[in-house]
């Protein structure tokens, strides 16, 4: 693209931006002739897949904004009006950055399009969107969030009218209507939208704290933050419903706030994110240590171990929410993504209950026939299809103090349990390795390297089978990974990152437990290292 062309793009877009910041920011660019970032500012646009869109915010078409939102309302407009005759659908917001603006956009751009809106007039929990879809009837739900993405990123998620995410070929077609959408400064909107009652809110919480039970007979001392998200205020009552005793709330993390001062991520996985909890619960001898992420799909969990706290794997954490319900008589299909572990398959046919693997991204698992419970190892869970096919981190959380509850009033915690579950399935390790790129192409070039030449050993064992995940791997459609087998018990997944610019992989090794668990314990512990280095050292 040459400077003259680039400029041209940027007076075009400034004409239609309503925002002022953007068009500011836009305007010195020009002034100052910044051919080359313009350029790569109006290198193509941000893409809209299924995972709808997710980017920095800033100025044009690779960016979030205003204008990119509007598009996307609009062609999600014209997508829902060729297969719809009275279509309506409900948007929430979380607590970053413009949030509420893109959210307000969207339901005047649905409006302006004949499209029946309804919009949450406050931030509110991503589950809470999904489950309202199903609750007022509506054929489609928008959720403006970028979960635990870094500060200066927003996102815009689509789900349709059975709660569940977007999946081909909605996605592929939803964005060609995008596509379609010309300047924005000439489409119709309204500001006739309806609002939210808390009416949807009070029947969200009642279904969630309708699967406690009976309410708790011993009392849990448990710290709890919504890493500056939105989670506080619905879980906070929602566990006081449920019969729990308050929550330790961390008190410099509980407001939400866009620039999350106090993490350099605010992903409950990243390393620091949960220091002030963890620091909190050493205080006062905590029971248990939950953490949502910011838009509060997501579940963490620490417990005591010794004189310290252990975080717990998104594997381990779905291992004994699956064992909770098993053991309750909970019938229907167990889903997993692919790269999570391989326990929950076990653990399933031990109860004579069906598994099912997917595609990574709780798109797939909302889209299983007969789902009892889904998860993925990043912390999403569904505990509770009824409620909402998609990961929802404050009905995890229920379920994890309902199960607190009960192992504490037996004597025992949720490592107790969980080592019971090794000892009778097997030691599965797990872990992950990830590269973060600062150029997009060095992932495809680790990807194609990996196909044309992987390795023949890896932790010290020999990569039995190597399978391309493009081509298709047991049933699943085709993405973008590479399975390697080693032997009968270990196992390797590779896969660029859908959210972030990461190629990740996702490491398992099991080991059977015999009468010594402790043995087991650390000869997996060994044998996910020596992968880890291996791994690593592929990936470098």
């Amino acid at each position: 693209m040459t400077g003259p062309e680039a400029i041209d793009l940027a007076r075009a877009w400034i004409a239609q931006d309503p925002d002022d910041e953007t068009r500011a920011e836009l305007q010195r660019l020009v002034e100052r002739r910044e051919h080359a970032v313009l350029a790569r500012r109006f290198a193509g646009r941000l893409t809209f897949g299924t995972a709808g869109l997710r980017g920095e915010l800033g100025a044009g078409p690779t960016r979030m904004n205003r204008v990119v939102v509007a598009q996307a309302a609009r062609g999600l407009a014209d997508y829902l009006r060729s297969r719809h005759e009275h279509p309506t659908v409900v948007i929430g917001y979380d607590a970053r950055e413009k949030s509420d603006r893109f959210a307000r956009d969207t339901a005047e751009i649905l409006r302006g399009a004949g499209i029946g809106a309804v919009l949450f007039s406050a931030p509110t929990p991503t589950p809470v969107l999904a489950f309202a879809i199903r609750h007022l009837g509506c054929v489609a739900g928008v959720m403006v969030t970028a979960s635990h993405n870094p500060p200066r990123d927003n996102g815009y998620k689509v789900y349709l009218g059975d709660s569940s995410q977007i999946v081909p070929p909605a996605d592929t077609e939803i964005a060609e209507a995008i596509s379609a959408v010309g300047p924005i400064d000439t489409l119709p909107r309204g500001d006739d939208y309806q609002l939210v009652g808390e009416d949807v809110i009070e029947a969200y919480l009642d279904v969630a704290v309708a699967l406690v039970g009976e309410p708790p007979a011993v009392p849990l001392d448990v710290v709890y933050t919504p890493l500056h998200g939105v989670g506080l205020d619905i879980m906070s009552e929602a566990a006081r419903r449920a019969g729990f005793a308050p929550l330790h709330v961390v008190a410099d993390q509980a407001e939400p706030d866009p620039r999350f001062p106090t993490v350099a991520f605010p992903n409950p996985e990243e390393p620091g994110a949960m220091d002030l909890a963890l620091a909190q619960a050493r205080e006062i001898g905590a029971d248990l240590v939950i953490a949502n992420d910011p838009d509060a799909d997501r579940c963490a969990v620490a417990v005591p171990v010794g004189d310290d706290y252990r975080m717990l794997s998104g594997d381990e954490l779905g291992a004994l929410l699956a064992d909770q319900l098993l053991a309750c008589g909970i019938e229907g299909t167990y889903a997993s993504s692919i790269v999570s572990s391989d326990l929950l398959g076990r653990q399933a046919v031990a109860y004579g209950q069906p598994w099912r693997q997917t595609l990574t991204g709780f798109k797939w698992i909302g889209k299983v026939d007969g789902l009892a419970f889904g998860y993925e190892e990043a912390l999403g869970y569904c505990v509770a299809p009824a409620i909402a096919r998609d990961k929802d981190g404050i009905t995890a959380a229920l379920a994890v103090l309902r199960l607190a509850t009960r192992l504490k009033q037996r004597g025992a915690g949720l490592m107790d349990r969980l080592h019971e579950i090794y000892a009778e399935h097997g030691w599965h390790a797990t872990g992950q390795v990830a590269l973060r790129v600062d150029d997009l192409s060095m992932i495809t070039e680790t990807m194609d390297r990996l196909r044309t030449s992987p390795p023949t050993e890896l932790g010290g064992r020999a990569v039995t089978r190597v399978d391309d995940l493009a081509a298709g791997y047991a049933g699943l459609p085709p993405t973008d990974g590479i399975r390697l087998q080693l032997g009968d018990n270990a196992r390797v997944i590779v896969r660029p990152s859908g959210t972030e610019p990461k190629v990740k992989c996702y490491l398992e090794v099991v080991i059977p437990v015999g009468d010594d668990l402790a043995d087991a314990e650390r000869r997996a512990t060994e044998e996910l290292e020596r992968l880890r280095t291996d791994v690593t050292e592929l990936l470098s």
